[in-house]
């Protein structure tokens, strides 16, 4: 004789298995961010809801230009633009970012530079002006806004240690208009 399955405990347990998955997917895969804000506009703006890939860099290295959320402090987190790797040095000249020596091109800030009236929109420097080190050291990054006249980043912070990355933004879901799997690097 069959046993008949109640489908009242069908249903915890299906409730059940998805709970423990969400917990997984949230704990050690992905997180929700919300950016709260402007020193990433015009790329990302106040109020935009993110998706960050957290297991992403315990198996890779973080790229030049990925956007990355760490935590700035015990209460916030931060979102900026990977701009120093470990061993690169880093200046800029009249508006241009020189890594190793080489002029880079950073096309995610060519409109905002082209509404800028007075003045370049970052401000000339070296790693030594603004860390007091020659160039990124092993095991942490160089972090910058792309909104850089109003953003809070390693030119006042310092170098961001890897451990406090929590993870790349790999999409963002809200505003709808705005939906984004890629952002330009």
């Amino acid at each position: 004789m069959k046993k008949e399955r109640n489908p009242l405990w069908e249903w915890v347990k299906a409730f059940s298995i998805a709970v423990v998955l969400a917990i997984v997917i949230r704990e050690f895969l992905i997180t929700n961010y919300v950016v709260h804000g402007e020193s990433m506009m015009p790329t990302i703006q106040d109020g935009n809801r993110l998706i960050i890939n957290k297991i992403g860099y315990e198996v890779s290295e973080p790229d030049r230009f990925d956007l990355v959320v760490f935590h700035a402090n015990e209460q916030e987190d931060y979102i900026k633009r990977v701009i120093g790797l470990p061993g690169d040095t880093i200046e800029y000249k009249n508006d241009d970012l020189y890594v190793n020596g080489e002029k880079m091109s950073e096309p995610y800030l060519e409109q905002y530079k082209e509404d800028i009236f007075n003045g370049n929109l970052t401000e000339n420097f070296n790693l030594e002006d603004k860390t007091g080190k020659m160039k990124v050291p092993e095991g942490f990054l160089f972090l910058m806004g792309d909104n850089r006249r109003h953003s809070y980043d390693s030119r006042h912070i310092g170098f961001v240690p890897m451990e406090q990355v929590v993870g790349e933004v790999n999409l963002r879901y809200w505003p709808l208009e705005k939906f984004d799997f890629t952002f330009e690097k």
